[in-house]
């Protein structure tokens, strides 16, 4: 295990307190310890940070809380604050709905590669199941055990296999899945370095593929997805997407067709706003 990688992860949230309580037991339980924790909150209510400094009054984690108003959705400005206030050289970013199983830190440690960025992906849960997954769930590592996923409802060939996957055969799906190695915010890793050298996220982007454009001005930049679908494993608790428009979608693909054609790295649109 790679103990000197320090690592923080940063995870974004929105008004969800009740899967955040979750997800953070879920970093409070890794085998890998060299790490901490930004939760790049994009505006949520007293709920929420009662959940968050509950956490950092038990926790031996390090959790620091970013926040600002709730002025519509802003998760990529949230986002570029937290890159800048990270302490490690290496971030892992995911969302506040995905609970990691316990080795998901030290996949992560143990895969990072200079030159490259790490693509995971997550187990989409019902909400019935979503709901249901306790603490204790947690802890024992059930909320990840294929038997008892099955008996509270989970389906579908994808997921099972994600969370079936071991060793040597896990390394070979990842080697042959057919899914792009792009930058998903709820389990990507990359350098602190060449997310500030690309200037961070585009905060013209609303809900719809920023993640996947900074990706792909790192991709400009040389620096490659390695995929570990298969090996870096969370589960995505259930919720609805009320900011997600049609105009938010189109806008963010014309961003993104641009980001390609152009071969731009340093978004003028980020950490440094470039163009005035």
């Amino acid at each position: 295990m790679n103990q000197d990688l320090k690592i923080t992860v940063i995870m974004a949230t929105y008004n969800m307190p009740e899967w955040l309580e979750k997800v953070i037991i879920g970093y409070e339980n890794q085998t890998y310890k060299n790490f901490d924790v930004i939760i790049a909150d994009d505006g949520s209510g007293e709920e929420t940070k009662k959940i968050i400094d509950a956490a950092k009054e038990r926790s031996i984690i390090k959790i620091n809380h970013l926040w600002h108003e709730d002025e519509g959705y802003r998760r990529q400005t949230i986002l570029n604050r937290a890159i800048t206030e990270a302490k490690n050289e290496y971030i892992l970013f995911t969302d506040g709905d995905c609970i990691p199983r316990k080795d998901f830190v030290e996949v992560h440690a143990n895969l990072a590669e200079r030159g490259r960025f790490l693509s995971g992906g997550y187990c989409k849960l019902p909400m019935e199941l979503s709901k249901l997954i306790s603490k204790d769930d947690i802890l024992t590592q059930r909320c990840f055990d294929i038997k008892w996923l099955r008996e509270n409802g989970l389906t579908g060939s994808s997921q099972l296999r994600k969370l079936g996957a071991q060793g040597k055969w896990a390394d070979f799906l990842d080697f042959v899945t057919p899914a792009n190695a792009s930058f998903n915010n709820c389990n990507t890793s990359a350098w602190r370095e060449d997310l500030i050298e690309v200037n961070g996220y585009d905060e013209r982007m609303r809900y719809g593929g920023p993640d996947r454009e900074i990706g792909e001005r790192l991709e400009n930049k040389g620096i490659k997805g390695k995929q570990i679908r298969h090996r870096a494993i969370c589960v995505h608790l259930d919720h609805a997407r009320g900011y997600k428009t049609k105009e938010s979608l189109e806008r963010n693909l014309e961003i993104r067709r641009n980001t390609r054609k152009t071969g731009v790295v340093k978004t003028p649109y980020g950490i440094e706003k470039l163009n005035g």
